[in-house]
């Protein structure tokens, strides 16, 4: 290829194969950023305030997270997915931001009229109210996205998040070292969320095509009826995200609160992981769910597969590595918070393999049974957190989400097992486990190696990551010339 040509292998969609790297390229280095400035804001938050403090900004957040996810109410998933497959549905596309708002306005009232029965301190409730606010409006953000991810044009979102995310960190970091409070940094997001917000409007009205609504009844009811499994769904999810994190605040924890979240802000660094590729891949296996079995099966093959390839390093390296981890990131003051994290861990890579297994649901318009998975799951961690947090605090918090995640594996699992057109297990999968485990000791054997454990743990990491797709690549290659593993491609 010509060095002319090589932007067009990051700005035109070429090929599957292509365009699936290219989008995960893009949402590769925007979520990085944005992730990162995001990791962080709260960094310097939790150090600066505190753990009491940080735990009552993380006990308003969590609260605020519970009612925001109704504003989206699965729509942006529906509409990727529906747009994806027939570019004759962009004419409804004023429809669906009409639904949006309606959501949204709805979610803000939920909000206000729920910080009156939570809290009775006045700074929570304000800090609660921003939050809101500043939260539907990013999230409004999602439904623009939807387009774009339809198009399969995800550098257009990439440069949105680029955008916003500078935009964050300028603000709310001056706000931090300035006029350290929850309140005040609360408004920090907030102003920084609106600026962001009014240039991709603006970018995506004269750029892409023209904004207009549409509050048109048949169009609402198509998209909020295409949207109710998946819309509760999302609720169901955003009660196993954040209501450990508002009982704890209501039984006055917040101290606690304030260690659990610290150990939740990196374990939600490494689920951006999955999510990158969960968003590379849905766009596609959307498409060809209806083209092409064969090529579906082909490409959700490769998603599991990456989805092995990934879990092991981060489960292995997290867990030896933790106590440097968090001595570097937040000093000996958290140390209480390093079970917490080894706990998490595992939830985080059970999530990365049962990733592949819900996404089915989500691409074969099999909402139900998405739904009877998280609404399952959100009881059973409902209940879970009621009994141990009590006794345990923020371990039991933790504890829990372990169990949450294997309920939402094996249900994802006997759910996409009853598509006779996918095969969900074979031998290849199973030969790349074996590969990857071999790989994963390696890696472990190397960084807990006195001379590599005591190096700074950002060398640390980087030797592990290293060590791990050498082996990998080892023995790929060794195997692959013993015709151990097929070649299959897509």
């Amino acid at each position: 290829m010509k060095i002319k040509e090589l932007p067009n292998l990051f700005f035109k969609n070429l090929g599957l194969r292509q365009t699936v790297i290219k989008n995960t390229f893009w949402l590769t280095v925007s979520e990085a950023i944005f992730r990162l400035s995001q990791f962080l804001l709260i960094i310097y938050s939790i150090r600066i305030l505190g753990a009491t403090e940080f735990g009552k900004f993380a006990f308003a957040f969590a609260f605020v997270s519970l009612f925001a996810f109704f504003s989206d109410f699965g729509l942006s998933d529906i509409a990727t997915r529906e747009l994806s497959q027939d570019k004759k549905n962009e004419k409804e596309y004023s429809g669906v931001l009409g639904l949006k708002i309606l959501l949204t306005v709805g979610s803000l009232i939920l909000v206000i009229i729920g910080s009156f029965f939570v809290t009775s301190d006045i700074i929570i409730k304000k800090v609660i109210w921003i939050l809101a606010i500043s939260t539907l409006i990013y999230n409004f953000s999602f439904i623009i996205w939807a387009f774009f991810r339809a198009r399969q044009q995800m550098e257009y979102e990439a440069g949105a998040k680029i955008i916003q995310a500078l935009i964050m960190a300028g603000i709310v970091i001056f706000v931090i070292f300035n006029f350290p409070s929850i309140e005040n940094i609360s408004w920090g997001y907030l102003i920084a969320n609106l600026t962001a917000f009014i240039f991709l409007l603006i970018f995506f009205h004269f750029y892409i095509q023209p904004l207009k609504l549409s509050f048109n009844k048949a169009i609402l009811r198509k998209f909020f009826l295409f949207s109710q499994f998946l819309g509760f769904a999302t609720i169901f999810n955003a009660i196993i995200l954040n209501i450990d994190s508002v009982i704890m605040g209501r039984l006055g924890q917040v101290t606690e609160n304030g260690w659990y979240n610290a150990a939740r802000t990196i374990v939600n660094l490494i689920y951006v992981v999955a999510t990158l590729v969960w968003m590379s891949f849905y766009p596609t296996l959307s498409s060809l769910f209806k083209k092409s079995k064969e090529k579906f099966q082909k490409v959700w093959n490769y998603y599991m597969e990456s989805m092995i390839i990934l879990t092991v390093p981060l489960v292995v390296g997290c867990l030896t590595l933790a106590p440097r981890i968090f001595n570097f990131i937040y000093g000996q003051n958290f140390s209480s918070s390093i079970p917490s994290f080894q706990i998490l861990i595992f939830a985080a890579g059970i999530s990365f393999i049962y990733n592949p297994y819900i996404i089915i649901l989500f691409v074969s318009d099999q909402q139900k049974k998405y739904l009877w998975t998280y609404s399952i799951a959100a009881l059973i961690n409902v209940i879970a957190n009621i009994i141990l947090i009590p006794r345990y605090s923020f371990y039991g918090a933790s504890i829990t989400m372990v169990i949450t995640s294997i309920i939402i594996l094996l249900l994802g699992i006997e759910f996409s097992r009853r598509m006779s057109y996918i095969s969900l297990f074979n031998t290849r999968l199973l030969k790349i486990a074996i590969i990857v485990i071999f790989s994963g000791l390696i890696m472990l054997l190397v960084i807990s190696q006195p001379i590599i454990y005591r190096l700074n743990v950002v060398f640390g990491v980087i030797t592990g990551i290293v060590s791990y797709f050498t082996a990998l690549f080892i023995f790929y290659k060794f195997l692959h010339k013993l015709n151990w593993l097929s070649n299959e491609n897509f």
